[in-house]
């Protein structure tokens, strides 16, 4: 099957695949940097970003917005012709500025969600930065979009539909994800796109819709496709390639685990999230509290005195190696990883 390339304004990327932002420290600027140069599209994750840098927790918020810059350059230095964004969750606390500071460092793409990103066109207006909300549902699909058209006249630069199958947070609660199957979401995802292309139609313009959400294979990219999608946001298979950015022992989580390994999990952002059991969620799951050791203040609304665990933290430690006592965020297939590749040979395999 020939698959076209994606066009998003003026933006084009030779293969229709975003690469999907992984946070703390998995998706930064060597994963992307090389999904870029492969002809997809980069993404780079802000989710405590600087958590390398030597002020990291005394002066997090500017080490963060360092990162950014840092971390983008040395993606652009791989891939200087490619298309290279970041991936900014809404429920961080100092989400505008993150923004605006991604804008200012030369983001092609914001892709935004753990939330709605109500006010992401003011944030990046005036640049050429394309902007992208995250929805899981066509309910979701119409408030964003209905509300960037009222109160910012434009639409989404493109639309990305995260599916129940998806790694790190979720955009559904526990009842949803267990009343959706694939034939159930597969009316959604087919909702959601007549919702796009309406406004498409409204503003005269074609919005491109990527679909997310454990697509792991070929079989899954043709399926997207056959759906009626642009093109596929592809995260937890770039895990086990040489240029992911995260540990080696966060790599041998994801090649060591078992389908039974794979569960929902607490998230102190107040979504359900699917991560690899370990030590750690099995103590969590089981009602153990771990206080923060310091609050660092990423997220807008976390109580340190009430959460089950400092999610931060929890991301810190599996991202440097320490996955015994960290939180591994995966896609419902990571189970399914058998060795390392590079990101060429995960990209030819799923558009083969």
């Amino acid at each position: 099957m020939e698959y076209p390339s994606l066009k998003i304004g003026n933006l084009t990327a030779g293969k229709p695949l975003i690469q999907g932002g992984m946070g703390v420290g998995i998706s930064l600027s060597g994963l992307a940097g090389a999904v870029a140069k492969e002809g997809g599209i980069g993404i780079i994750s802000s989710a405590q970003i600087g958590f390398r840098e030597p002020d990291f927790e005394t002066n997090t918020k500017e080490a963060n917005l360092r990162a950014i810059h840092s971390e983008m350059e040395a993606a652009r230095e791989k891939a200087p012709e490619g298309v290279i964004g970041f991936n900014i969750m809404v429920a961080l606390k100092y989400y505008e500025e993150y923004v605006r500071e991604a804008v200012k460092a030369g983001a092609d793409i914001i892709i935004s969600g753990a939330g709605l990103p109500v006010d992401l066109p003011a944030y990046t207006e005036g640049s050429s930065t394309k902007i992208a909300p995250i929805v899981s549902t066509d309910k979701s699909a119409k408030v964003i979009l209905k509300y960037w058209d009222k109160k910012y006249k434009r639409t989404a630069d493109l639309v990305v539909i995260e599916g129940p199958q998806a790694g790190g947070h979720l955009g559904f609660d526990l009842e949803q994800l267990k009343e959706y199957d694939q034939t159930r979401y597969e009316d959604e995802i087919r909702a959601i796109l007549k919702t796009v292309a309406a406004y498409g139609e409204k503003y005269k313009v074609k919005i491109p819709v990527a679909l997310a959400g454990g697509i792991h294979d070929a079989a899954g990219v043709k399926r997207a496709f056959e759906l009626g999608a642009d093109a596929v946001q592809v995260a937890s298979r770039f895990v086990t390639t040489w240029e992911c950015d995260a540990d080696i022992r966060f790599k041998e989580a994801y090649l060591n685990a078992s389908p039974e390994d794979i569960q929902i999990v607490k998230s102190p952002v107040g979504m359900p999230g699917r991560a690899i059991a370990n030590p750690f969620i099995r103590d969590v799951m089981n009602g153990e509290r771990r206080p923060p050791e310091k609050c660092l203040g990423c997220l807008k609304n976390c109580n340190p005195a009430e959460i089950p665990y400092c999610i931060t933290e929890a991301l810190v430690n599996s991202a440097k190696g320490d996955t015994a006592n960290g939180l591994i965020f995966c896609g419902a297939h990571a189970w399914e990883a058998e060795r390392l590749e590079t990101v060429k040979e995960v990209m030819d395999e799923l558009f083969s």
